[in-house]
């Protein structure tokens, strides 16, 4: 299993910025799906996650900026962030996991079972 991340980079405060998580050897509809980040010197936090029902949720920083979704067609799960604060600044990881809740997202790290390598995200003010 295989979750790859990509479309981090740099960002001016203000800018968005789509991340992509491209899954091999699983498919993204049949796993709850997740976001996390991890910034310098603090712990990984949560972001958003979408569960197996498509139920989506957002960590209280990201409800109204940040929008999780998937596409099935491509096996790859999406963070579109948009209106980037330079505090947004972290490593971005993706995850997925098919224990526990169908119906409910997976906020916490140990529901999940694969993450990807993460992908930079730096916003500039």
């Amino acid at each position: 299993v295989q979750l790859q991340a990509s479309g981090g980079g740099m960002a001016q405060a203000g800018g968005s910025l789509r991340l992509s998580c491209a899954a091999s050897e699983l498919t993204v509809g049949d796993y709850g799906m997740g976001w996390f980040r991890q910034a310098p010197g603090k712990e990984r936090e949560f972001v958003a996650a979408i569960s197996r029902a498509d139920r989506i949720s957002y960590a209280d920083d990201f409800e109204g900026r940040f929008i999780i979704s998937r596409e099935n067609a491509k096996n790859t799960l999406y963070l579109q962030m948009n209106s980037l604060k330079p505090e947004d600044t972290a490593v971005y990881y993706c995850a997925a996991g098919n224990s526990g809740s169908y119906y409910h997202p997976k906020v916490v790290p140990y529901e999940y079972d694969y993450w990807g390598q993460g992908t930079l995200v730096t916003v500039s003010s």
